[in-house]
């Protein structure tokens, strides 16, 4: 534990020099905001321009522009951060990579970021051709990138700036497990995140600076752990797990902000949504005194720049043919919310995962496996454009078969079910197709998953731990993403099938107008 301790002589300075005067900072924040420049609907996916005149969309560059421009003239001394995940999520993503992100946050004027799992999805390349991009530090502390030389000169573990005559330290923080999440390659070596913060937190404090910020990607539980463990934090900035952190909103995971230990814990949901606002007032040791704010929701009362709303429809003109393509039509909203697919069967995963089997089930394959983590948003009810299936699935996953035998079957499932002894979801639920089973989510990880029955020809039949089964996923699961690492010992192995998104697509046409369901094929007691 690190502890703010005042010598005897710096007691009698302060004593003898001026009174002392509260230093006041504005906060602004946004996370996990995954490439949503234009505004999106209810459902976390894109949002018509009729809807969006008619005032039922959320988010996008151009209000946020807004909001931090009117949040500034709030406040004489403030700050913009953000808590990692600019990268991926739309077709904008797919063809700008991270140009378009740091063009928008540079326009902002953000004054730091932390590294989030997803700024790895392409690489140490297109990350550092961000980091060269923008106007501001990239942090991240708890990995080792001096084996990288795309990355060991660029990338910072924390950061000093100056705002109103005082020092801010800034650190920044990423999971642990972002070599299952994303694709850091071989060269950069995560480590836990505590000890990581606290050497830095550490070093801050040497140095001089006692006013101490904290961008973590790292999720809402691992912040307060972080905050109970450390000493020396005033307020981390969180992301990761798209928690909104709310006084007002009913639907909110905590209190905004969260107090542990004295460290002030904020988080905005996610894309774009909310831009969160925090006034935090320190004393002249740098202890908070008082800290109070509320995430401001970025609806249509929030008026959008113009000149942003041109740059961002610019931008959209080379996507345009390919996203507003339709492709099918629901007859009801299909359901792709994270606090279902990552934790139980849901009507997108259902989709997905029938989609995926249907494909390949005549080159005898048996069962479909998705990630609940690969599933980024809901569709409405309605036509269903190209657009949205890639808001679904934006990762330009391939569809990857392979034979595996009934217990690596099994302790794939389990892997699965691991997530449920931590209560920061990383996304490896399995959604599933032509198979059943129960999670016995009280149960010692390992041992959560009964009652496994495989579809054979139309009959039921319970998994033979010693029998081969054909298995389709993704080319990222396959590869050991997401913990499933017992996919890489796969037989007869192909990785390049079609896009998982043109085959959804193709599926929803296929059966339009498609009707989602749930159907018990997973039981979580």
């Amino acid at each position: 534990m690190l502890k703010r301790i005042l010598t005897t002589s710096a007691a009698l300075a302060l004593s003898a020099g001026a009174a002392s005067a509260d230093y006041s900072l504005t906060i602004l924040h946004t996370n996990d905001f995954h490439a949503r420049f234009e505004p999106v609907s209810k459902y976390d996916s894109g949002c018509s321009a009729e809807d969006n005149t008619e005032g039922k969309c959320f988010g996008g560059s151009a209000r946020l522009v807004t909001a931090v421009e009117a949040a500034r003239t709030r406040s004489n001394n403030s700050i913009l951060v953000d808590g990692g995940d600019q990268f991926q999520g739309t077709l904008f993503y797919t063809y700008y990579k991270g140009k378009l992100a740091a063009e928008m946050m540079n326009k902002m004027g953000y004054d730091g970021m932390t590294v989030g799992n997803h700024e790895f999805d392409d690489g140490p390349e297109v990350l550092r051709g961000f980091m060269d991009a923008v106007d501001f530090p990239v942090l991240m502390s708890n990995a080792d990138v001096s084996g990288e030389p795309l990355l060991h000169d660029k990338l910072a573990k924390s950061t000093v700036i100056e705002r109103g005559g005082e020092k801010l330290g800034l650190i920044g923080a990423t999971p642990q497990n972002t070599a299952e999440l994303s694709s850091p390659g071989d060269t950069v070596v995560f480590s836990d995140p505590i000890e990581a913060v606290a050497g830095e937190v550490a070093k801050l404090t040497e140095m001089g600076v006692n006013k101490i910020i904290v961008l973590s990607h790292l999720g809402y539980n691992k912040d307060q752990e972080i905050a109970a463990a450390v000493d020396g934090i005033d307020v981390i900035v969180g992301g990761h797990t798209n928690t909104l952190l709310s006084n007002t909103n009913e639907r909110a995971a905590g209190p905004y902000p969260t107090v542990v230990g004295g460290t002030q814990i904020l988080s905005a949901y996610a894309y774009g949504k909310f831009l969160g606002e925090l006034n935090v007032t320190f004393d002249d040791n740098g202890v908070v005194t008082e800290a109070v704010g509320e995430p401001i929701i970025m609806d249509a009362d929030v008026h959008e720049d113009e000149g942003t709303v041109a740059r961002i429809a610019e931008a959209a003109l080379p996507l345009d043919e390919i996203r507003n393509k339709i492709v099918a039509n629901t007859a009801e909203a299909i359901d792709g919310s994270r606090e279902n697919c990552r934790y139980t069967e849901c009507q997108m995963g259902n989709l997905v995962a029938d989609a995926m089997l249907a494909r390949v089930k005549e080159q005898g394959i048996q069962v479909a496996l998705a990630n609940g983590g690969g599933l980024r948003a809901s569709i409405d009810a309605g036509e269903v454009t190209q657009g949205e299936v890639l808001t679904v699935l934006p990762f330009q996953n391939t569809l990857a078969t392979f034979q595996v035998d009934g217990a690596t079957l099994k302790a794939a499932l389990e892997n699965g079910m691991a997530q449920f002894d931590d209560p920061e979801d990383d996304g490896r639920f399995p959604q599933v197709a032509g198979i059943k089973y129960v999670v016995q989510s009280g149960n010692a990880t390992g041992e959560r998953v009964t009652e496994i029955m495989i579809d054979m020809d139309g009959t039921w039949t319970p998994l033979d731990l010693s029998k081969d089964y054909g298995v389709v996923s993704n080319n990222f699961v396959r590869s050991g993403g997401d913990g499933y690492k017992m996919f890489r010992e796969a037989k007869n192995v192909y990785d390049f099938g079609p896009d998982l998104a043109d085959v959804t697509a193709e599926y929803l046409a296929a059966h339009a107008p498609y009707t989602p369901y749930l159907d018990g094929r997973i039981t979580v007691k």
